[in-house]
């Protein structure tokens, strides 16, 4: 029951971070991005607007990952997900 506990604050943690931290930062270039889940170390975070179509998503989610690591001192993977609109050709 404690572990349990301690991974769902961890998890509390790493969306407030997302939300309150990071997003602020995509936003001042175009793009969006949301928290999706955080589990055995995995982020997935989705990526909506600029960043749904950005070519260096990676170096992006490079530096979320090294400013999780300085901020937080967790070490995580993430999983990026685009979320093109609708409206888009593919």
């Amino acid at each position: 029951m404690e572990e349990k506990t301690h991974k769902l604050k961890v998890e509390i943690i790493m969306e407030d971070y997302i939300k309150n931290t990071i997003a602020g930062m995509i936003q001042g270039d175009g793009g969006w991005v949301e928290f999706v889940s955080f589990k055995d170390n995995k982020l997935t975070l989705l990526f909506r607007a600029e960043c749904s179509k950005c070519f260096i998503l990676d170096r992006c989610c490079n530096w979320i990952k090294s400013r999780i690591r300085e901020d937080l001192g967790q070490n995580v993977e993430i999983e990026a997900i685009r979320k093109k609109p609708f409206f888009w050709e593919t």
